[in-house]
Parts: C-alpha cells; structure tokens; sequence
C-alpha cells in the first residue's frame, strides 16, 4: 500500500513508502509540539471534568495524569539521551519494551529447539525430569533429521542390561589413598556468591540424596557446602580462596595450611587454571553481592570496598614442572584424595607440552575436566564468552586423543586410564551425557541444568542481583522464595532421571559398561557423503571391510567392531 507522510510545522515531504516498513505513522508525527499541544489537551480535559462528570475522584486522577504527563515529558526534554529528547513520554516505550524483551522472546516468539542459550525443550526436560515426571515425546520427533550436524546414535541388534554405573577416580594411581566412586554425571563448578546460599544449600543436598558431587567453584568451602552434606569437589582457582592469604603487597599466596583444615571436607581437589566461559580471565564477583559470610568462605575482609576479581593465573607454579609439584603438594597435603586440573583448552602446543611434563616428572593428575568455551558464568566480557576457548566437543576430543597417545588413556577399555576426562558443559539430556562419553568423557560435568532443576527461568539476569528465582543473587528478599528443603529433591530427581536415560541409551547401543563407549557409536548427518566419520562406518560405507560384503552376506568382524 503506498502512502503519503506529511510532516509538522510546514515541512512537506512527500514520498513513496511501503506501509508495512518503518516506523507507525502516529510515531514519526510526535515531536515536542505534540506532546505539548496533547498536554495542554490533557489539563483541559482535567479542568472540565468536574463540571461534565460530576466526580471530583474521577477529576482528580485525571489531573494527576495530566500532571505526571507533563512531569515525565519535562524531564525526557532536558536528558542526554536523544529518544527521550526528540519523542517526550513517547520514547519512554522504547525502554520499556527493550527491558522485557528477553520475557517477551522467551514467552512468545522463541521456537522449542532454538537454544538461546537452552532451548525450551530442554528446558521442559528438565523441568520434568526435576519434578520427578519421567518424559516422553509424543508423534515422533521435531527435528529435522535431514539437516547437515544433526546427530544420532547406532544402536545394537543385542541391546544389554546394566546396573548402577560408577567412575572410580585415582584407583589407577598408587599415590592416591582414598580414590572417589564418582557418578556418570555431576555439579560443576558455581561459587558461593555467584549463587545464593540457599541455592548453594539445595544442591549439595541434592547430591548428597542423589550420590553425585557438588563441585564448589572457586569460591571455596562454605558452611552452606558443608550443611548440605553432598559429596564436594574443592575447585582451587587462582586467588586461593579458602587456602590463601594476603601477602605485604596485597596479592594472595597458598597457604598450605589452611587448605589442609579445608580438605577434610572435600572427595577431590580440582586445580582451576581456566574456565570455558572466560578462560585466561580471572573470576569476577560485583562487590554489591559480597555477603560477610561469602567474606568468610573466601577469607576475605569484611566490608569490601572494591569488587573481588581473581588473576587470570596461578602464583604457586608458574610452569609444567612445578604445576606437578603442585598436585604433590596437595595431594600430601589432603590425605591421599584425588588431585585434578581443570582447563579450557586453548593453544594446542601449551597442552601436549603439559603431557610431556607429566611423562617426564612421572607426576600427573587423578583427572583433568575440560571445559567448553560454551559454558556459562554470572559474569563475564562478552568478549571472553562469546569468542574466547575452544568448544567442548573439539577440546575433549584433542585431550583424549593426546592422552592417548601419550600411554595415559586406554582408548579400549576406559575404566584402565591413568587419568580420568570430566567433560564439562551443556549437559541436560542422557543424549548429551552419551555423546561427551563417546567423545572420550568418562564423567560428565554440568551447572546451568542443575539451575532449572532449580527453577531457573533463564532470565538472564545473573550478574544483577536481581535473580527472579533466587538463585544467582544475594538479596534476602529474592533468596526467600528458594526453599532448599524442596528444591533438593528436585536436583537428586533431575539426575536421577537424566542418568536413567543414558544408560538406556548405553544399552541400546550393547556396551557392557561406561568404559566401552567409543566414538564409532555417534554419528552426524553429512559425514558419510563427505567420506568423514568413525572409520569403522566409513569402511563399512564402501562394503570392503567385512562388515557387509558386496553379495549382501553380513558377516561379523570382532576385532573392527571393538576399535574406537
């Protein structure tokens, strides 16, 4: 439809315009004049009202409108920002509607497989499986499973049955005196202070009711940890929260025997030298949401006066060798337990240098986790978050097949590895768990699922301090509405149920244990056309391996069948 615009104060403009395009008319006419002479329009109203009405209650909210009209537009006209300045009252809509945006998109618009970051059904999954509802999808699937990168898994003719599986990490190390029997899937790692107290609460007591590990962030061990009773894995980051003090020139030292008092409460020990969501960065925490009991859990003083952000490295090793030293130190220090790295894999070189120190020192860790560069935070440059680290499929995949070739990975039999892989990311279905394991994983690590099992809402304001659901803020009157003794239950359902379905999948595929997964078992649309993929389809994509001949006789090759 072709219309005419007409602009005030005697500037005619016409022009040809699609209707549909642009702003509304009523929109590009308002400007100061408008608002005035709507203004004036409205205190006219207001004083004839009595006199036409007859209700002075009536007549006076329309003379306080008018009046907060011109209160409002007053004040648009003399700020610095050009909208409010140029469209008074009119150009407040703008903000408005910016400010709900996210609830408008998440409610209305987003599509159930539009992951931003979590897709809503998987969101739904998880509030399902939280509230103890075992899900099921009704007339098939909605993806499209012609799509280039859509994933799925080989099953077996002779489907297997499995009990409770277990990872028993540090049995393979003489060193280690109090190995851990780990579950296939687990917290991550979220401080306290980054989450609520209660929050904090509800999922080590949710693992403590499930048989999982919490892991503490590293934010340190706090009496919140400690009260839920969960099986905790300490993440030691780079400002030594928990086992650290202040030196004379301000900056934080280990102190070996504050982590010692600390350790008798912890399974494991996790040395954090970057994280997926902002790696070679520092952690950050707003000083508005320092608590004096967050102060007490990361030995800090209370009150603060700036915000506390840890440096983006160590200053108890400064390289391989005395990294090594370092998980000596602690694994000394703590009784025997497990002793960890965990890393964003970046610059390949600086990790296989890494592997030849621990070959060279004969010195390595009970268990590296890799983190994704996806992975989500509180707070982090968008920069870091967005471009920053390698993604979790690629980076588990390099340090598995580096272990591998370094003799510390058993690519057969998983369960005979020196060094157990946690693989760290966007976990919340057993599919995703059963895909990081056949990427070489033998634990699987997640923080953002467990929050839905929470309640969280995905409102993304988690830097903020204003967490709808009471999660990632430390406002009392916010923090009211988690209540821990409930929420626990939902965190130990979620896992329970997410576990249940992979090892279903385990099943279907015929693997006798964790330990057996291998890649050959997950495919990705594509990969056959382009003569990509598990070698063992690529072979037997051109029929000449013995897996299915060309006379269509299918015959049984164990020693293919069994490689990785």
């Amino acid at each position: 439809m072709w219309v005419w615009f007409t602009y005030p104060r005697g500037r005619q403009q016409s022009y040809l315009s699609i209707a549909h395009q642009g702003m509304p008319d009523f929109v590009e006419h308002w400007d100061r004049d408008a608002f005035r002479k709507v203004g004036y329009g409205l205190l006219g109203l207001s004083a004839i009202s009595v006199p036409l009405l007859g209700n002075i209650v009536l007549s006076s909210i329309l003379a306080g409108g008018a009046g907060g009209y011109w209160y409002l537009g007053l004040q648009d006209i003399n700020s610095n920002q050009s909208i409010r300045r140029n469209f008074p009252v009119l150009g407040r809509v703008r903000y408005i509607l910016e400010s709900i945006r996210p609830e408008i998109r998440q409610y209305f618009i987003e599509g159930d497989e539009e992951a931003v970051p979590f897709s809503r059904g998987h969101r739904s999954l998880a509030y399902q499986r939280a509230r103890g509802i075992t899900a099921a999808v009704p007339f098939g699937t909605k993806r499209d499973t012609n799509c280039p990168g859509y994933e799925w898994v080989n099953h077996s003719m002779y489907p297997t049955h499995l009990d409770e599986q277990r990872v028993v990490i540090g049995a393979n190390n003489p060193s280690v005196k109090q190995p851990y029997s780990s579950s296939l899937f687990n917290i991550s790692a979220m401080s306290y202070g980054a989450l609520s107290d209660r929050a904090i609460q509800a999922l080590s007591s949710g693992a403590r009711l499930g048989g999982f590990s919490h892991n503490t962030g590293e934010g340190g061990v706090s009496r919140f940890h400690k009260e839920g009773g969960g099986d905790l894995v300490w993440n030691v980051g780079t400002a030594y929260f928990g086992c650290g003090t202040f030196d004379a020139n301000g900056e934080r030292k280990f102190d070996p025997d504050m982590f010692k008092v600390n350790a008798q409460y912890v399974k494991m020990i996790e040395i954090k030298l970057s994280q997926g969501a902002k790696p070679a960065h520092g952690g950050m925490l707003p000083k508005e949401k320092i608590t004096p009991l967050i102060a007490e859990a990361r030995n800090l003083p209370y009150p603060v006066e700036h915000d506390c952000n840890s440096p983006p490295k160590h200053n108890a090793f400064s390289n391989p060798e005395e990294m090594c030293a370092f998980i000596t130190q602690l694994r000394e220090l703590s009784g025997g337990k497990p002793v960890g790295i965990k890393l964003c894999v970046g610059q390949p070189e600086e990790f296989t240098a890494l592997v030849h120190s621990f070959i060279n020192t004969g010195v390595h860790p009970d268990f590296i986790t890799v983190d994704g560069g996806e992975g989500g935070t509180g707070a982090a440059p968008p920069e870091f978050s967005n471009s920053i680290g390698t993604p979790l499929p690629e980076g588990l995949s390099f340090v598995h097949a580096v272990l591998v070739g370094a003799g510390l990975r058993d690519p057969v039999d998983k369960s005979k590895s020196k060094i157990a892989l946690i693989a760290s990311g966007k976990h919340i279905t057993g599919m995703s768990l059963f895909k990081s394991f056949c990427l070489g994983a033998d634990v699987a690590n997640a923080a953002r699922s467990f929050l839905f099992s929470l309640g969280c809402i995905q409102a993304l304001k988690c830097n903020s301090n204003t967490c709808p659901t009471g999660i990632t803020t430390q406002n009392p009157e916010l923090t009211f509405g988690l209540d821990p003794t409930s929420k626990q239950v939902r965190v130990a359902n979620f896992h329970k149920l997410t576990v249940k379905a992979c090892i279903e999948v385990m099943e279907a595929c015929g693997v006798e244990s964790w330990a057996k997964i291998h890649p050959g078992l997950l495919v990705k649309q594509g990969e056959l056309l382009e003569n990509k993929g598990p070698q063992r389809l690529l072979e037997a994509w051109d029929l000449e391996d013995g897996i299915v001949s060309r006379d269509s006789q299918y015959t049984i090759d164990h020693q293919v069948h069994n490689q990785p």
